[in-house]
């Protein structure tokens, strides 16, 4: 999925401006890695280069290791580009109206339900005590979301799921929502996970499967994991929106006149 994110999202760009701008897909812990899209777009000449964390709210466990991963990059060259990076985007109202979109066309099939779940990827608790703004981020998303949508404050909920160890994590926990929401015969949940632009092991088993079996042992009746924005056009804008917020300056208007005249 996010391999045809930076396809779609090239796609998009070269519809805006006839500069030559690149993008690259890099990972701190996989593949392609941070190294082989830096050196790609070295290769491709590129003088100024914008960081673009896939991950809407910013935690030092996601966005920031994003950043150092560039950065240990950058520690072994000789000729550093210009460096941007896109710190967050859980407000953004285009991130916002294209997570809005995805649940209207998702209830447009399959109905409304009596409750949507949001929820988002846990760290410890102790990263919010240090200061760490992952929660309060999490939670305003929620909030926008919920004000698009127009639902009231009993229609959805806020929670976080993923915890390991024995220290405490960010609360409520998913499992124990969901349970919970199950012994109330709770009778149509959606879950959403607004912190995740793309699907993975995480939403599809952990959400999707587990979410669902948890649910329904405790007496819940439907439930649905409405996808992540993945390819969806609406999402694809909104890359877009919040790139050109961060690269002004760098786009030259009417580039390919100038070109020519030069």
């Amino acid at each position: 999925n996010a391999k045809k994110q930076r396809s779609l999202l090239q796609k998009e760009i070269k519809k805006m401006t006839a500069q030559p701008i690149e993008v690259e897909l890099g990972m701190s812990y996989g593949s392609p890695s941070m190294a082989s899209a830096f050196n790609k777009l070295r290769a491709k000449n590129c003088t100024k280069i914008l960081l673009f964390p896939l991950y809407p709210q910013y935690a030092a466990s996601s966005s920031a290791s994003a950043m150092d991963s560039l950065w240990r990059v950058l520690l072994r060259s000789r000729n550093v580009p210009e460096i941007r990076t896109i710190r967050n985007y859980h407000d953004h109202p285009a991130y916002i109206e294209a997570l809005k979109q995805s649940v209207l066309k998702y209830w447009s099939r399959f109905g409304k339900p009596s409750k949507l779940i949001m929820s988002f990827h846990g760290v410890p608790k102790k990263s919010l005590m240090q200061g760490d703004p992952y929660h309060c981020e999490c939670h305003k998303t929620g909030r926008l979301l919920a004000e698009a949508l127009k639902l009231k404050d009993d229609q959805y909920k806020v929670c976080f799921q993923s915890r390991f160890g024995k220290a405490e994590w960010l609360k409520p926990y998913f499992s124990d929502v969901i349970s919970a929401l199950g012994k109330a015969k709770e009778k149509n949940v959606h879950v959403i996970c607004p912190g995740f632009s793309s699907d993975c092991l995480e939403t599809l088993e952990e959400i999707n499967m587990e979410g669902m079996e948890i649910f329904k042992e405790n007496g819940g009746v439907e439930y649905s994991y409405i996808p992540s924005l993945n390819g969806n056009p609406e999402w694809i804008h909104a890359m877009h929106e919040i790139v050109n917020t961060h690269m002004h300056g760098w786009i030259i208007p009417n580039w390919s006149i100038k070109k020519q005249n030069k």
